[in-house]
């Protein structure tokens, strides 16, 4: 087999290049799955923390008000505002354990059931400019890989209890 492009030079650099891309990447894998499972989190955050402070968010004047509503007349589940209580502790409090990677597994499986149920109640409706489920399928994917994953080499969860 030769290694000669149709104008005769040779195409090892291209091939050293490649390889050498992908040792760098295999590299730094572990410090950019913990990069991934910190902005997961600090996004997540971003959602819970106006929902504590009784703060507006984008075009919802009140987040803890619009998740009951959610809750209580698009998804018809009781108990509506405790449940939305939890779900503004997953969005924070999660959310903090998520970026220090602590009992990842345990907070990313209630993300992606949050997502699922998200995405349930904005459905069908796709693009996420039309209030769509866009963005929690995508996050309901991200979580899901991180409830494969664990915390990863850069965890609270590898310091604590991988041995």
């Amino acid at each position: 087999m030769t290694t000669e492009t149709t104008n005769g030079q040779n195409a090892q650099p291209i091939l050293t290049s490649f390889s050498t891309w992908r040792r760098a990447c295999q590299h730094c894998e572990p410090a950019l799955y913990a990069l991934l499972r910190t902005t997961f989190g600090i996004v997540l955050f971003t959602h819970g923390l106006p929902k504590v402070l009784g703060a507006s968010h984008g075009s919802m004047a009140d987040p803890m008000a619009g998740s009951i509503n959610l809750i209580q007349n698009v998804m018809g589940l009781p108990f509506a505002p405790q449940l939305a209580f939890l779900v503004m502790l997953l969005e924070t409090v999660g959310a903090i354990m998520l970026t220090l990677g602590l009992f990842t597994r345990a907070v990313a499986s209630l993300c992606v059931l949050e997502m699922v149920g998200i995405s349930y109640a904005l459905g069908p409706t796709w693009p996420w400019i039309d209030r769509g489920i866009e963005y929690p399928v995508l996050m309901a994917f991200l979580a899901f890989y991180i409830v494969a994953r664990g915390g990863g080499a850069y965890s609270l969860d590898r310091r604590f209890f991988e041995r």
